[in-house]
């Protein structure tokens, strides 16, 4: 079974950041999941995100997810895989130097990449979208493309494999996006 790094933050997307968890957990698999300045025990505020029929998503308040690790004591090269979740927390991770260097760490390794929806803003300022193709919410599409990469606009149910990357749009794409990331464990 891997061993899987999970990287999020406040008002990260409830369902993008506890369903996988859970389901990689139930498949057996080991997920530490951390936040920069933020110790195991701790938790994250979650934001839920749906599809209402506006010109985007709404957002209403979710739950609090613990942390099970701590993110000064993790190193990239103890893990197998990684996981980044939506939400509004890729906004403001990718403006630390460290999460760009462990996202940087899988792609230089080739460990399996798991990211969805806003997850794309991460894997863009960590330079690792080049000439890779990465699907995202819709709204990331720019960010994916000025990074050097070809932006998948797939249906929300579905999700993309690029070598060791998986990305999906948002979370109706669970089913796809798990599968095709187990897939790759």
């Amino acid at each position: 079974m891997a061993k899987i790094l999970m990287i999020t933050g406040d008002f990260t997307e409830d369902y993008e950041t506890m369903v996988p968890f859970q389901c990689l957990l139930t498949c057996g698999h080991t997920v530490d999941a951390v936040c920069p300045g933020k110790a195991a025990g701790e938790t994250v505020k979650t934001a839920i995100h749906d599809f209402e029929g506006d010109q985007t998503y709404s957002e209403k308040p979710g739950h609090n997810f613990a942390l099970n690790a701590d993110f000064a004591t993790v190193d990239p090269a103890d893990y197998d895989a990684l996981v980044v979740p939506g939400g509004r927390a890729p906004e403001y991770l990718r403006l630390d130097a460290q999460v760009r260097a462990m996202v940087r760490h899988f792609f230089e390794t080739d460990k399996p990449v798991a990211a969805i929806c806003h997850g794309a803003q991460l894997l863009a300022a960590a330079g690792v979208l080049s000439g890779r193709t990465c699907s995202a919410y819709p709204a990331c599409s720019y960010e994916v493309t000025a990074a050097g990469g070809t932006y998948a606009d797939i249906p929300v149910t579905e999700a993309v494999t690029d070598g060791n990357l998986v990305t999906a749009p948002a979370w109706p794409a669970h089913p796809s996006w798990l599968r095709q990331f187990m897939a790759l464990l």
